[in-house]
């Protein structure tokens, strides 16, 4: 029954090209028609062991299974998609420990590889890992510290993005809920100020620009700025802090080296909103070499080494300096990860965590992720 099904397309297809306007709106009603719906599932997770012993002789071990997320994504046509994300962090949510968080879900029309449209629950394109962090795409058991602090990954929320590729060069523009200005702090720079879609402030929004080249083989650089008029109070007194996050990022690849790195500032238009703090800067370099060929692995085999330096009050106006030297951090590490297939990966690390003004800490982690 299916062939004649196919046959009888085919015939009508054939008796209706003489009479339609064009082969393009032809083969577009085709596309309609033979087009299945869809629906896909797919996730990742990681589990952590993470050891910190401190120059005071003190060591705390801590097992803990970090993320379990589940992906959920339906397509009508081949242009229009639903596309989610639900995470638990921590295993489970009571009384304040552990997270529940929707971090995606958002309609999307994909026109054209030059023009496509998203509106919903959605992340600003800042950086590598806060739009793509799953285990297997990253260095480190843990999330580079630049993550955290300068980016504050997983970053998401309200808004609409527009994407596409263009004269080769991948864009996105993003306008979405802004940051809860009064949250921003010298310790925690923007992370503590993201809504998270919780019936957000929108009267001043978020806008978020990304552009990336890839027309060198095996390389990736781009960069992004984002803007926003983040409302504040001051002893009482309504308040808008005007802060941009302007980075830049480079990935390559090639005949075995690994090279990514990341450099972001944050400016704050008032400092005294923040205790003082006008900047916040910081970045981290990645060296790695992918042994399969030499050993004739089936899959990765990845020693690594990061250097970071993250200062989350680099720049400050009207208080002690030695504010600056209180948040200034340095830290470097080396590790090793094996994926025996692209989609899981083991992990484990070792390294220096050395505060400016402070103890410097040893850490050592192990890991495992996986994607599907």
């Amino acid at each position: 029954m299916q062939q004649y099904k196919h046959l009888l397309l085919a015939t009508l297809l054939a008796v209706s090209i003489p009479f339609s306007g064009g082969y393009t709106q032809t083969f577009a009603g085709l596309d309609q028609l033979v087009f299945n719906p869809k629906t896909t599932i797919g996730g990742y997770g990681e589990m952590h062991y993470n050891q910190v012993s401190s120059e005071n002789g003190s060591t705390t071990g801590t097992l803990d299974f970090h993320r379990f997320v589940l992906f959920y994504s339906h397509a009508w046509t081949e242009k229009w998609s639903f596309k989610s994300e639900v995470e638990l962090e921590h295993n489970f949510v009571k009384s304040g420990q552990g997270e529940l968080e929707l971090e995606q879900a958002f309609v999307d029309y994909h026109h054209s590889d030059a023009f496509g449209i998203q509106t919903g629950v959605i992340l600003p394109s800042v950086g590598f890992i806060n739009e793509y962090h799953e285990p297997p795409l990253f260095f480190g058991v843990e999330r580079p510290d630049y993550a955290k602090y300068i980016i504050p990954t997983t970053w998401f929320g309200n808004g609409a993005a527009v994407y596409g590729t263009l004269l080769g060069v991948d864009y996105r523009v993003v306008l979405m809920e802004g940051l809860d200005g009064i949250k921003f702090s010298p310790g925690s720079g923007l992370r503590s100020g993201r809504q998270k879609g919780y019936k957000a402030e929108a009267t001043h929004p978020l806008v978020n620009l990304k552009l990336e080249s890839r027309a060198i083989d095996g390389m990736i650089v781009g960069g992004s700025f984002s803007h926003m008029e983040a409302p504040d109070t001051l002893q009482g007194i309504s308040s808008a802090n005007p802060t941009t996050l302007t980075e830049l990022h480079l990935n390559m690849e090639r005949s075995g080296f690994i090279v990514r790195g990341e450099f972001g500032q944050i400016h704050y238009g008032k400092p005294e909103l923040v205790s003082g703090v006008r900047s916040a800067r910081g970045y981290y370099l990645d060296l790695g070499y992918d042994f399969r060929e030499i050993f004739n692995l089936k899959g990765e085999l990845i020693p690594w080494f990061r250097y970071s330096d993250i200062n989350t009050a680099a720049v400050t106006e009207g208080v002690d300096a030695a504010i600056e030297a209180d948040h200034h951090n340095s830290q470097w590490m080396i590790g090793l990860q094996l994926k025996p297939i692209p989609q899981v990966v083991y992990k484990l690390d070792y390294g220096k965590f050395r505060p400016e003004n402070g103890t410097e800490s040893t850490l050592f982690n192990l890991g495992v992720g996986y994607m599907f």
